[in-house]
């Protein structure tokens, strides 16, 4: 028996879902599918600049997984692109989740375990949080994107 796909986790949903190539008609246009998770994986990595290990966080899903993801979907995309076909987002294996304060959309995940640095002994510092270090990490990229914006103008 096949082991069944995990959702990825998305947390907007496209503005519009069909593209087209502007004047040809749609009436026996070629039309290539792309994944809503392949559309949140592009969003992520390409639009927002979210390194691929945080994006993969943000999905749950491995990083290696989010490699292949967004191969899969910058392929659709470039053979539409470059055929003149419709591009049509559609489908896949995902679930709407609603953005946490931490940025990891991993509320209640964890399960009281921790954030899998172990158990501290002695006299040594305890670790910053997860949340807390993806937050950080969060407001630093946000910061560092709207400077580029602005020095871009």
């Amino acid at each position: 028996m096949v082991r069944p796909r995990k959702h990825r986790c998305i947390r907007a949903m496209p503005v519009a879902t069909f593209y087209k190539p502007r004047g040809m008609a749609l009436h026996g246009m070629k039309t290539s599918v792309l994944p809503v998770e392949g559309f949140e994986a592009i969003r992520l990595v390409d639009s927002e600049g979210i390194p691929r290990r945080d994006a993969a966080r943000m999905m749950r899903v491995s990083p290696a997984t989010l490699c292949r993801i967004l191969q899969e979907a910058r392929t659709v995309i470039a053979r539409a692109l470059a055929n003149g076909w419709a591009l049509k987002i559609e489908g896949g294996d995902y679930r709407m989740v609603e953005e946490d304060p931490s940025g990891t959309g991993r509320r209640g995940r964890q399960g009281g375990r921790g954030c899998g640095h172990g158990r501290t002994r002695g006299n040594r510092k305890k670790s910053q949080s997860c949340s807390s270090r993806v937050e950080k990490q969060g407001m630093e990229k946000e910061a560092e994107v709207q400077q580029k914006k602005t020095t871009w103008r």
